[in-house]
């Protein structure tokens, strides 16, 4: 699984998704489960970014 996780492609796909999912998720659910998975959502795009500059 790592090494799927850690390949170019897969870290730009979270890298870009997730902001979008982060935008949105505030609107689409209700209340602090929405706010939270914005929140969950941006660092995972973080987490994807560091790994691209990294790489």
């Amino acid at each position: 699984m790592r090494p799927l996780l850690s390949s170019r492609p897969v870290l730009w796909f979270l890298f870009l998704f997730n902001p979008a999912v982060a935008a949105v998720a505030p609107f689409a659910v209700d209340g602090t489960q929405g706010v939270l998975t914005a929140v969950a959502m941006g660092l995972v795009s973080l987490g994807a970014g560091v790994g691209l500059l990294r790489g």
